[in-house]
């Protein structure tokens, strides 16, 4: 059999969804990533989380059973320190509406970390921290008015959790941005600079994005002219996946990161059906109709694809009944 991976030198992994949720890996994943390392595939784990430090990941994955170095870890805070150090002056001065972490990544590339809006900061920067209290956001708001650039570092509206999506550091700037009517400089995917130096730090060939956000992770590997896997562990569904648009088609889908270590997933297209593997999906004078009927997960996600490619040609096509039969997908 030859696998997905086998066409790719590096795989770069979201974190968030994909490897784990909350505390407890996705099952099934440390066995894979093991598996994908004994056959020579590069990895590296690329995550918009800015809240912690890369150090403390790499012993979260350590944890979960998966062996990572801290030269495998790559943080939006990471790419936003790296781009505002060659954006603003040494000296600078930065308020950072988020946490610890950003703050000392920003302090050690030379910048001055202040927290008031009347210490007159040159930029404000948000990114992902739980415990941001709301003066942060009045002196970050008033800092902006003020003259001050606004960067973030990742705009993920949501976070997946073990409990359930949660608000994520897009939320936290849809508050400035309903004050400042306008949105800030950001550095994580989908923007081009996270995957950019991911791609970089590997130097990958023929790279690989798995993700399970179609507006951060496909999207951003479209944007770096890169293949994707959008995978169903985290946070968005098949319906996400068929409204999709151009700019967040991924390349592949699977279950999960085990997808990689199976034959890829191909549909067809000819006038008026879509099939993938032994599922066939045809237009009809009611929309989209299942010819075969998909039992197991892959046979359903079989059936999905060949819905996609139907519904992202025509996005007015009804796929409400196909959907409501592939049950086993979220």
């Amino acid at each position: 059999m030859v696998a997905l991976i086998d066409g790719y030198d590096v795989a770069l992994f979201d974190l968030d969804g994909v490897v784990y949720l909350g505390p407890d890996p996705v099952s099934g994943v440390p066995e894979a990533l093991a598996q994908l390392d004994r056959v020579g595939t590069r990895l590296m784990y690329v995550t918009n989380n800015a809240a912690r430090p890369a150090a403390t990941v790499v012993e979260q994955l350590n944890r979960l059973g998966i062996d990572a170095g801290l030269d495998q870890v790559l943080t939006s805070a990471q790419v936003a320190a790296s781009a505002l150090a060659k954006e603003l002056p040494t000296g600078a001065k930065v308020l950072v509406c988020g946490s610890d972490s950003l703050a000392s990544l920003l302090s050690d590339v030379g910048f001055e970390i202040v927290d008031s809006a009347q210490a007159q900061p040159d930029a404000v920067i948000q990114g992902y921290y739980p415990t941001l209290n709301w003066s942060m956001f009045e002196e970050a708001a008033l800092a902006v008015q003020g003259g001050a650039a606004w960067y973030a570092t990742n705009s993920d509206a949501t976070r997946p959790t073990d409990r359930g999506l949660v608000p994520g550091a897009g939320a936290a700037i849809a508050v400035l941005a309903t004050v400042l009517r306008r949105q800030p400089t950001i550095f994580g995917k989908p923007y081009r600079p996270m995957l950019a130096e991911a791609i970089a730090r590997t130097r990958a060939q023929r790279p690989i994005f798995v993700g399970d956000r179609l507006d951060t992770d496909i999207e951003g590997a479209v944007n770096a002219g890169i293949d994707s896997l959008l995978v169903f562990s985290g946070a968005h569904g098949k319906k996400d996946l068929v409204t999709a648009t151009a700019m967040a088609h991924p390349s592949y889908i699977g279950s999960d990161v085990t997808a990689l270590l199976r034959a890829p997933r191909i549909a067809t297209l000819s006038p008026g059906q879509a099939v993938c593997g032994a599922q066939k999906v045809r237009v009809t004078a009611e929309g989209a109709s299942l010819v075969t009927q998909p039992d197991g997960v892959e046979e359903q996600l079989d059936a999905l694809w060949a819905l996609a490619q139907l519904a992202w040609q025509d996005p007015e096509l009804d796929v409400a009944a196909v959907l409501e039969r592939l049950d086993l997908i979220g």
